[in-house]
């Protein structure tokens, strides 16, 4: 299987292969580890992978070589296509006294008299003071005085109306309205739940593995025993119109392929080319914005394709589609789509999540609809349920 696949977090050029294990009978599918992406543009592509004698892999995106690989190498396919030669024992057990503790608590360490572990964690602070200007009899919120009993409202159908609340107004310019309240702060005396510390385990044997032993499907080979092909189909699964196929070519002359190329896709592709630059400049104008927004767009693309960013890559592309779906908008996607960046960057270096702070107005935001797609049968109907892919549309040679 070779080809392109660009939905939702998925974005890479597929090279699967299956080959039959001579020990097992057995077929065993294998990927290629760590595929070059599928660009981000509009324009027609071609895509090329050379199978060579030495048993190297040679992946091409319109002429230029994106990937190599070795069949026969582990680092490059998954799994690798030779089994490794030995495995763990299957019937190989635990040792019910195998303790893989590297720290247990002291038996020896006993809590402190004057450890107290009913002290609270907060206590009210005395030597806090009122701010002057507080104002005491003023709430925090009022009823809208602009507001309007709506004339269809039934009394008996709908309830007693209420005015809808917003915050007085008078309060803005004070340190505060309403009841005040002493604040509270950490006690001193908090110490918690008392435990004993943790000492080096004297059991400790390490984690437990079973043995190995010899590998039965384990096989030598100096080549993949690859069989003739018969046959060739195409695999599509999407929800956007846009994308064909076309000038598929199976040759065993490298100079072949180059030459149809060179006489099909360069053409084609070199109009298509300066005829998305002639619309690009068209829509500039003298303001230059829209030349902008293109080439941000393709930035954000080309960032958002970063493997650790794998796992936020559809809410990126959601911001970024809206952006282009709204040029009016996009300076405020651009700042969220920096947001979402800064939040990521953060969150890898010191982990975890801060508590979200709690706005009394949310403010609405807009859905966005969810579409999926899948590389295999096997995960269709998970990718339908997953964020939707980038619809860009695009061709591919």
């Amino acid at each position: 299987m070779f080809g392109p696949d660009k939905c939702g977090a998925t974005n890479k050029v597929h090279f699967i292969f299956k080959h039959k294990n001579p020990k097992s009978g057995e077929y065993v599918e294998h990927h290629l580890k760590y595929p070059p992406s599928v660009p981000s543009d509009k324009l027609t592509h071609v895509y090329t992978a050379f199978l060579k004698p030495d048993n190297e892999l040679q992946i091409l995106i319109d002429g230029e070589e994106k990937k190599k690989a070795n069949f026969l190498s582990s680092e490059d396919f998954e799994p690798p296509l030779i089994p490794s030669k030995t495995i763990p024992d299957p019937d190989d057990k635990k040792p019910e006294d195998w303790d893989e503790r590297a720290k247990i608590p002291d038996p020896s360490a006993v809590k402190p008299d004057d450890w107290d572990e009913d002290a609270p964690m907060e206590i009210l602070d005395e030597e806090a003071e009122k701010p002057e200007g507080w104002l005491d009899d003023e709430p925090e919120e009022i009823d809208d005085p602009e507001a309007t009993k709506p004339e269809d409202w039934d009394d008996e159908e709908d309830g007693e109306w209420e005015a809808p609340k917003i915050e007085n107004p008078k309060c803005e310019a004070a340190p505060g309205c309403g009841e005040w309240k002493r604040p509270m702060k950490r006690n001193p005396a908090y110490k918690g739940k008392w435990s004993a510390p943790y000492i080096d385990n004297p059991n400790y044997k390490g984690i437990w593995k079973p043995r190995e032993i010899p590998n039965p499907e384990y096989f030598e080979l100096e080549k993949p025993d690859f069989e003739p092909i018969a046959a060739l189909g195409i695999e599509i699964w999407t929800m956007q119109d846009g994308i064909l196929f076309d000038n598929i070519l199976i040759a065993n002359d490298d100079k072949v392929a180059e030459s149809y190329r060179e006489t099909t896709w360069k053409p084609k592709f070199t109009i298509e080319k300066e005829k998305q630059k002639a619309e690009d400049e068209a829509a500039t104008g003298s303001d230059g914005i829209a030349g902008f927004q293109k080439k941000v767009f393709d930035l954000l693309y080309k960032i958002a394709d970063i493997p650790f960013l794998s796992d936020h890559k559809s809410k990126i592309y959601d911001l970024i589609e809206k952006a282009e779906k709204q040029p009016n908008l996009t300076i405020g996607i651009l700042v969220a789509v920096v947001v979402v960046f800064v939040s990521i960057f953060f969150r890898l270096i010191f982990g975890g999540k801060k508590p979200a702070k709690v706005e009394k107005k949310p403010e609405r935001t807009e859905a966005s609809n969810n579409q999926g797609g899948a590389e295999n049968e096997e995960n269709k109907e998970k990718e339908e349920a997953s964020n939707a892919p980038r619809r860009r549309p695009r061709r591919e040679d």
